[in-house]
């Protein structure tokens, strides 16, 4: 890795991509390179030429990202290894002097428009949507003479361009966030913090009733809790399916562990995307059949058998 790391992300400055990029601890002392798309970011760090890339996965409203869910599945030697949550909140802006009344199209990237469709829908009824590669650059673009009467765009964004802001909160859910996670090129996961949570890929092994049960038992016979489960299109015929799957716990753990190697059995293909600290920092409840100390003792007993020895627990 070089000594000044560089970050690739969705650019440009003030994107909530780049919001996410500002939590990271030491980013401040690497290069930051803003891209058009997710996968320009992961391409860089594929390639060699960035160390990291912020990529969001995951909006509490629309989901996870599909489009971040392929480009990972095509790329399994990339590692998530942060995970980072921004609040999403968004303005409606404006060239200087425009009013409300003159505004019939409307630039914004199209998570973001999905997110404010109500509050368009009730106030600009009759406007036209024009897509736009991010926030930021939507907002750019109504002052560079764009196609767009105004954009959406995130409630700094008066500091990267120079727009007015003539309705702020228009967004319809105001809790909505936006999980985002670091990813670099192989390597050794992050520590172990306990309140940690691991990202798979896996595919059913055929297209038949209980395939997914099965997959789902390989967890929670090991009490291991999933927090996303989410079905993507292989792509290679019609009805194959890949799951995209984020479970409480690291991979130093050995229900994880042993959850990982069962689903490996079960499973023709396996992603690990990676395990790392939880944004939120939350611990999960782990019975003591499913703790470390369980799984070790069951390996000692298995191991005194082999050998002959006295079962003496």
């Amino acid at each position: 890795m070089a000594d000044t790391p560089r970050y690739s992300y969705l650019g440009p400055a003030g994107t909530f991509t780049w919001e996410a990029l500002t939590q990271v601890p030491d980013a401040e002392k690497g290069e930051w390179v803003s891209v058009n798309n997710v996968g320009e970011a992961l391409d860089d760090v594929q390639q060699g030429r960035s160390d990291y890339a912020m990529i969001a996965i995951e909006n509490s409203i629309e989901g996870g990202v599909s489009a971040t869910q392929d480009a990972l599945a095509v790329a399994p030697e990339l590692r998530m290894v942060g995970e980072y949550m921004v609040p999403v909140r968004f303005v409606l802006a404006t060239a200087p002097g425009t009013a409300m009344s003159g505004v019939t199209t409307v630039a914004a990237h199209a998570v973001a428009y999905a997110q404010c469709r109500t509050w368009l829908e009730t106030t600009l009824p009759q406007h036209h949507h024009v897509p736009a590669a991010s926030n930021v650059q939507a907002a750019l673009s109504v002052v560079d003479g764009g196609l767009a009467d105004a954009a959406i765009a995130p409630p700094g964004i008066t500091e990267q361009a120079a727009v007015e802001i003539i309705a702020e909160n228009i967004g319809d859910n105001p809790d909505a966030a936006t999980r985002f996670v670091l990813v670099q090129k192989g390597g050794k996961a992050p520590a172990r913090t306990g309140a940690d949570k691991t990202s798979i890929i896996a595919e059913l092994p055929d297209d038949r009733a209980g395939g997914l049960l099965e997959m789902l038992e390989q967890f929670a016979t090991r009490g291991v809790n999933l927090s996303l489960l989410e079905s993507r299109p292989v792509g290679d015929s019609m009805g194959r399916y890949r799951f995209v799957i984020d479970l409480d716990g690291h991979i130093d753990d050995e229900r994880v562990a042993d959850a990982l190697m069962g689903l490996r059995r079960f499973s023709p293909n396996v992603i690990y995307l990676g395990s790392y600290p939880r944004a939120n920092g939350h611990v999960p409840s782990v019975s003591q059949h499913n703790s470390d100390e369980a799984f070790a003792e069951a390996r000692a007993w298995i191991s005194r058998l082999r050998d002959g020895s006295a079962d003496t627990a």
